[in-house]
Order: C-alpha cells, then sequence, then structure tokens
C-alpha cells in the first residue's frame, strides 16, 4: 500500500461542530425566516432532530451542494439552479475556512502516515475549493496535497472516478491505494474502483454495523489507522515467513 484518499467529513473534519451552524442559517434563508419550514428542510436533509446528527446516506451526509440545492430550493431551473448552488459553494467555502473543527488526534495521524511515506489525497463531495480552504485552515493541507471535490470529477461518490483521478495524480494503481471513509458511499467508491483496502470509521455518520458489509475494517477514527497498518503489516510480514 502505497496511498491513502480520505473523505473529509466525518473523517478528518468533526461533521456537526464544522457545518451544522452554517447549514441551519442556510435552510432559515431558504425557508425565507419561516423556522418551521427551516426544520422541515433540515430534517429532509437527513438532521435527525434528537441526536443533532445527520443521518447517514442522506442528502446533506453524503450528497453534494447541487443535491442540496435541488432538495431546498425545487423550483429553480437552468442559470437560477447553478447560481444558487455556486452562491452555497462560497458560503461553505468561506465558513470552512474560518469555522472547521478537525477530528481529535488526526493532525497527529497524517503526520505519522506521512512520516511513513505514504501518498495521501481527500475525496469529498464538497466542492474542491470549499475542501482546500478547510484543509488550509486546520493544518492538514500539508499532508494532503491532492484534493478532489465533486465538481473535480465525471461523477461524484460513489462512482470510483476520484479513486483513478487520485491514482493518475499520484501516480498509483488502485491497488496500492487505502480508501478510509464514514459513510457507505465511501466504501462503495472504493468498491468501485477495486482498491487494494477499504476501511471505515464510526467518527462520522454511520454505524459499525452499517460499514462492515463493505469494509475491510472498522475504526473509531483515522487516530486509530496509522497503528491498525503497522499491525497490519507486521501479519504480513510475518505471514511471508
Amino acid at each position: 500500500m502505497r496511498g491513502i484518499l480520505f473523505d473529509k467529513d466525518g473523517t478528518l473534519l468533526d461533521f456537526e461542530k464544522t457545518w451544522s451552524p452554517v447549514l441551519k442559517r442556510l435552510a432559515m434563508e431558504a425557508a425565507r425566516g419561516d423556522e418551521a419550514r427551516a426544520a422541515a428542510l433540515l430534517d429532509a436533509g437527513g438532521l435527525d432532530a434528537q441526536t443533532g446528527k445527520f443521518r447517514a446516506g442522506s442528502v446533506i451526509g453524503a450528497g453534494t451542494t447541487q443535491l442540496i440545492t435541488r432538495l431546498w430550493h425545487p423550483r429553480l431551473h437552468g442559470a437560477a439552479f447553478e447560481a444558487k448552488a455556486d452562491k452555497m459553494d462560497r458560503v461553505f467555502a468561506a465558513h470552512g475556512a474560518v469555522h472547521s473543527v478537525p477530528i481529535d488526534g488526526v493532525a497527529v495521524a497524517l503526520d505519522v502516515l506521512a512520516g511513513r511515506g505514504f501518498v495521501m489525497g481527500v475525496a469529498t463531495n464538497d466542492a474542491t475549493e470549499a475542501a482546500r480552504a478547510s484543509l488550509l485552515a486546520t493544518g492538514m493541507s500539508r499532508n494532503l496535497p491532492h484534493v478532489f471535490g465533486y465538481d473535480s470529477v465525471a461523477k461524484p461518490k460513489p462512482a470510483p472516478d476520484m479513486v483513478l483521478a487520485f491514482c493518475e495524480a499520484a501516480r498509483l494503481e488502485p491497488a496500492e491505494v487505502i480508501v478510509v471513509g464514514d459513510n457507505t458511499h465511501d466504501l462503495e467508491m472504493a468498491r468501485s474502483a477495486s482498491v487494494g483496502l477499504a476501511i471505515g470509521v464510526t467518527s462520522g455518520n454511520s454505524s459499525a454495523d452499517e460499514l462492515a458489509a463493505l469494509a475491510d475494517a472498522v475504526l473509531a477514527s483515522i487516530r486509530d489507522l496509522p497503528a491498525f497498518l503497522l499491525q497490519r503489516e507486521e501479519r504480513l510480514h510475518q505471514n511471508r515467513k
């Protein structure tokens, strides 16, 4: 294994701490100040009001900005729709540049993995520039030079396009790549691209049970990834003896 491709929200960043405030503000704008309507929009997008978390596989939890725009502004079409989606992407980028909250221990894990020689990148259904803004703000960009958003490929997750783009940029084969994510669409992307290893993490929207069917392993967060990979390498070495 030579490369690692991470999902962003729920894997590198704390999804709710980072995005809930701006999502609630955008929902209020879409509802024109009607609190009940805004709550309904958030519910449709995947917010579980009881837990305060977004549901696994939901439009907001796993989808692109364009899917959120279509859900919240169904009457918009053509240029008006594109303008609204572009504005939402700009809002996300500006918010992420100031308010992104990393998962505890992520920066240390990335430093360890970089020190072991892994080439690393990010695959997200967020816009590319919004993702770059969050990674730069949190200091993670130094270890994650390859960033692919929904607007950088023909088809976003769960299609294999981001994995293939990462392989081309990093000069890797899919079998040399590890994909790490907190949603099933991350792991579906991994499987569709035939990567070497697909790892689920429960630091985001999904439970271990939801991830297990598609994952080679499920970890609590990427804090556990360096130790897991080291132990895996030692087992493989022992098996070769």
